[in-house]
């Protein structure tokens, strides 16, 4: 089996799954990424029972922009929801461990699903947002257009977590949703891409990278590291 970023990159244009390991200086983990526009249950299915860690789909910065959909975390600190909820203040996220700021935007299911749990209903969502995502990016559609065509399709809250890429990317932010659009970007691809964290049996903590890199070898999926992909964007990691 061919290893490293290449063969990443051309399994991801292909439609087929990467691992990728972000640092041990940050969250020491492990996900299992698909293209969102390859997603099918099957996929689902793979990140739900091989995972074990939150279905999420990542999305690049210029799709947060075009769809307008605000950071969770801004959105739980306006002052006018602040003093109509006092326990939005309570619940403030200031405290993070790995970061300075969540990636979390709002959470979507298709509306043709039922209760958008099911890997049938998941994998609907996913690929259908990655097809709507695809068509406005290349049609230049302007955000009021893009709106109207997401909440036609589309309704929050819902069953897929979706994490934006904060602006400038990899540059700024190194986290794992920033690698999975600069992987899908790196690969030609439209800069959506579900995925899961790999956690040991025990669910107590990440699946060890040595192990998590036996498992990909197992199954034929290309593994690579963060830094193998910032070296090959021209991007220096951070400390």
């Amino acid at each position: 089996m061919s290893t490293g970023l290449q063969a990443a990159l051309a399994a991801f244009a292909r439609g087929e799954p990467v691992c990728v390991f972000d640092a041990e200086n940050r969250e020491g983990e492990t996900d299992l990424l698909f293209p969102a526009l390859a997603a099918d249950p099957a996929s689902m299915r793979r990140l739900r029972q091989e995972c074990g860690g939150l279905l999420f789909l990542a999305i690049g910065h210029e799709v947060g922009e075009a769809f307008g959909m605000p950071y969770l975390q801004d959105l739980h600190a306006a002052p006018s929801l602040l003093k109509e909820h006092p326990v939005l203040h309570a619940l403030r996220t200031n405290d993070l461990q790995y970061d300075a700021r969540s990636a979390f935007t709002l959470s979507i299911n298709h509306r043709e699903t039922f209760t958008g749990i099911t890997d049938r209903d998941r994998a609907l969502t996913t690929r259908r947002f990655a097809e709507l995502t695809q068509q406005v990016l290349r049609d230049g559609t302007d955000q009021a257009q893009a709106i109207a065509a997401l909440g036609k399709e589309f309704r929050t809250p819902g069953h897929i977590p979706v994490c934006r890429e904060t602006e400038h990317g990899l540059e700024r932010r190194q986290g794992h949703t920033e690698l999975a659009v600069g992987l899908a970007r790196a690969a030609g691809t439209v800069p959506v891409v579900i995925g899961a964290e790999m956690l040991q049996p025990d669910g107590d903590a990440a699946l060890h990278v040595a192990d998590a890199e036996a498992w990909a070898a197992q199954h034929g999926i290309p593994f690579v590291h963060g830094a193998e992909l910032l070296i090959h964007l021209g991007i220096e990691a951070k400390a």
